[in-house]
């Protein structure tokens, strides 16, 4: 077999393969031998077929059959043969399939980028650090209280919080607009799900009142027919109901699971699960800064063919996610997802080679931890631990999360760290973008 690469740009190679003839050959007659032995030709016994009627009849097809085996099993070989490592199935170009003559074929493929981790002394990362206080503790309740709330009609003027049932017809330049009407449609003052303007012009409102409010559209409104647009709402106010936070009771605990032990049973159980979320928050924003600083740190060329597939992964996991029944993944733009595809791709070759260089196997104490953590949010936990570890893809998950775990404290063992203390709600808020931090920096140094 002779082989011959040829590097096109970058990561993409072309190379040929040729296989002798007589290999091919002896592959087709071996393939015609078989059929003879059971192939059924009207006027001929089962086996005994002459073998020109054989090769005339299925000559053609055992061809093809061997040509596509060949070619799959000697890239195979080559690619071996030249120490190449293919990034996504290649492109096969036949050359020639005459009988008898050699045959040849040009394959084009990506290969995997060679990584050079880059000093890992480069990476910066604020480590934070907090704790879940009492009046953490004490707001969460209220905030549960607050999901849980229930509204009793009142007879006088709206107030922020109240939830109010209205009848609206809306209009632009004095025609009402699709989906700007709606009938005893529940409304919370205050909560901000309506348009800017929309749910103060209701305050002070009483049940019977009919009002018109004058709005204007936000300029990045989803609907661009409407951005940015004056409008005005016809509102017929139907009734005012108040908020009633429910009793910190036995009847209230029961649902969150708590059947005994009280108020101090059911804080404790609050406590626990939000330093839960403590933790595992200020471990993403640590990963997150991690990850960056590798990004920055190993700039590397991505195989098309591996974002191609990482993008087909994220639109099916869109479609999934938003309840796209009638949305077929290839629908949504490519586009949408190609830098989150190439950041992917990125850290994932980087990380990987973290992994290999400093010989990383996921660490058996830390996998058994992270699923009794995990278990431990549920009413039976030892039995949440028995399925994990009688389910190999579900625990190989497991596995995947503490090696990266593994390879973010590699990378902070010779990192920039910085530790700061900050309050609950500040650990647990999600990072910023790194866009709107560098504007919060300016601003902040205007204001100085």
């Amino acid at each position: 077999m002779q082989v011959s690469v040829e590097t096109i740009s970058g990561l993409e190679r072309r190379m040929t393969v040729g296989i002798p003839a007589d290999r091919i050959e002896s592959e087709v007659n071996k393939r015609l031998q078989q059929t003879a032995s059971r192939a059924k030709v009207d006027g001929f016994r089962p086996g005994k077929v002459p073998m020109s009627v054989i090769r005339k009849r299925f000559g053609g097809s055992a061809r093809q059959e061997v040509m596509g085996e060949m070619i799959q099993s000697s890239f195979y070989e080559a690619v071996m043969q030249e120490k190449l490592n293919p990034a996504g199935m290649p492109s096969v170009e036949p050359k020639d399939l005459a009988e008898g003559k050699d045959f040849e074929y040009i394959a084009t493929f990506e290969v995997y980028p060679e990584v050079t981790l880059g000093d890992f002394s480069a990476i910066k990362v604020e480590r934070v650090e907090s704790e879940v206080t009492d009046a953490d503790l004490d707001k969460m309740l209220d905030i549960l209280r607050g999901q849980n709330k229930r509204f009793d009609e009142v007879d006088r003027a709206a107030e922020n919080g109240d939830q109010l049932k209205v009848d609206f017809v809306g209009k632009v330049d004095g025609e009402p607009f699709q989906g700007g009407t709606a009938s005893n449609t529940q409304i919370e003052l205050g909560s901000g799900r309506m348009i800017p303007g929309f749910e103060d012009g209701l305050v002070g409102a009483k049940a019977g009142d009919s009002l018109v409010l004058k709005v204007t559209f936000p300029e990045d409104y989803q609907n661009l027919e409407l951005a940015g647009k004056d409008a005005e709402f016809d509102v017929i106010v139907h009734s005012v109901s108040a908020a009633v936070l429910p009793e910190l009771d036995d009847e209230f605990f029961a649902k969150f699971g708590v059947e005994e032990g009280g108020i101090e049973a059911f804080r404790s159980e609050v406590r626990k699960n939000m330093e839960r979320e403590l933790r595992q928050a200020i471990k993403t924003k640590v990963k997150t800064q991690v990850m960056d600083g590798l990004l920055e740190t190993n700039s590397i060329e991505v195989p098309k063919a591996l974002v191609a597939t990482e993008i087909d992964r994220l639109r099916a996991q869109a479609v999934q996610q938003f309840g796209g029944a009638n949305i077929k993944p290839e629908q949504l733009p490519a586009e949408l997802f190609e830098e989150q595809a190439k950041r992917r791709v990125s850290l994932g070759l980087i990380v990987a080679e973290v992994v290999k260089q400093y010989e990383i196997k996921p660490d058996t104490d830390r996998v058994r931890a992270m699923v009794e953590d995990l278990a431990s949010a549920y009413q039976e936990p030892e039995q949440v631990v028995n399925w994990y570890y009688q389910n190999e893809q579900q625990l190989a998950e497991i596995q995947s999360v503490v090696l990266e775990e593994q390879v973010v404290d590699t990378v902070l063992q010779k990192a920039q760290v910085t530790d700061k203390a900050v309050p609950y709600e500040d650990a647990v808020k999600p990072a910023q973008p790194a866009q709107n931090l560098e504007a919060d920096k300016a601003e902040a140094s205007a204001d100085e």
